[in-house]
């Protein structure tokens, strides 16, 4: 806490009416920000993914709430209760059973109804899993690809996996303990000899975080069937060596649509090359008869 500044007050300002997406702990109850707890406590109508989890979130801090269900088999009913409550100008709070909603989950279906419907939509910012496997993995952060969780079986999940092997990107999966080993052992066959982070339990008690080689970590016994929720971070592989005929077909399409110096900031970019290189190649092509 920085020396001389008083913590914010709870806000007690009347909760405009509304669609709040409110992020939920995904593990450790005191990650729950003090706006949720705003949220949920003045809301009419809470969807959540299981009402049972949410009731226990409530419970533990002391609010109540009328619960709808809303998941992928409950979406139409609870969808057209929130839609109705919100046409009567009330507050209605969307949460999964842990971190942000709409991250592999149904919730992005109301957001869209209820913006559709004209309501405004509040997002409540808070925990996610994803991002912090993110924070704590090592892995490059400039850019990542999060891909939810694989195809439970194999030949489904390669193909899968060979669709995402070209992406310059961290990539990032959620899967269950008991898929885990085969999971691990399909991308190590995919996408090679990439570095990789396994998040167990994520703030909670018994979290841990497991690094090393995707084959490696595939053959740990450790990670064999785990319990407990699973975030699998995979570094983006080595760039591929862009050809001279490579360079040159990529130049000659963005010459027709691009000036030559923009023609080669696009191409540098897309092939990891140095502007200043290709610029010069530009230039050579457009003197060329």
């Amino acid at each position: 806490m920085v020396r001389g500044l008083a913590p914010p007050a709870l806000d007690d300002a009347p909760l405009a009416p509304g669609l709040y997406v409110v992020a939920t702990p995904i593990g450790n109850l005191r990650d729950i920000t003090l706006r949720a707890l705003d949220v949920l406590s003045a809301a009419d109508l809470v969807l959540a993914e299981d009402t049972r989890v949410a009731g226990k979130l409530l419970q533990a801090y002391g609010l109540s709430a009328r619960l709808e269900r809303y998941d992928e088999h409950a979406a139409e009913r609870g969808g057209a209760k929130a839609l109705a409550a919100l046409a009567q100008g009330k507050r209605v709070a969307l949460v999964s059973d842990a971190g942000t909603p709409l991250v592999s989950d149904p919730g992005y279906r109301i957001v869209r109804e209820a913006a559709a419907a004209g309501h405004p939509v509040f997002p409540i910012p808070g925990p996610s899993a994803l991002l912090a496997g993110l924070s704590a993995a090592g892995l490059p952060t400039y850019r990542f690809l999060f891909a939810g969780f694989p195809p439970p079986k194999s030949a489904a999940r390669r193909s899968f996996l060979a669709d995402l092997a070209p992406i310059r990107a961290t990539l990032v999966f959620f899967e269950g303990g008991s898929r885990l080993a085969a999971s691990l052992a399909d991308m190590a066959a995919v996408l090679g000899a990439r570095e990789a982070v396994v998040c167990r339990e994520l703030t909670k008690l018994y979290e841990t975080l497991y690094r090393g080689p995707l084959a490696v970590l595939a053959a740990d016994p450790r990670l064999e069937a785990p319990k407990g929720e699973i975030v699998i971070l995979v570094g983006p592989g080595a760039a591929a060596v862009a050809s001279a005929g490579d360079i040159d077909t990529a130049l000659a399409d963005a010459l027709l649509r691009l000036r030559p110096a923009e023609a080669a900031a696009e191409v540098a970019a897309a092939l990891g090359l140095s502007r200043r290189d290709v610029y010069r190649r530009a230039m050579a092509m457009r003197a060329e008869p």
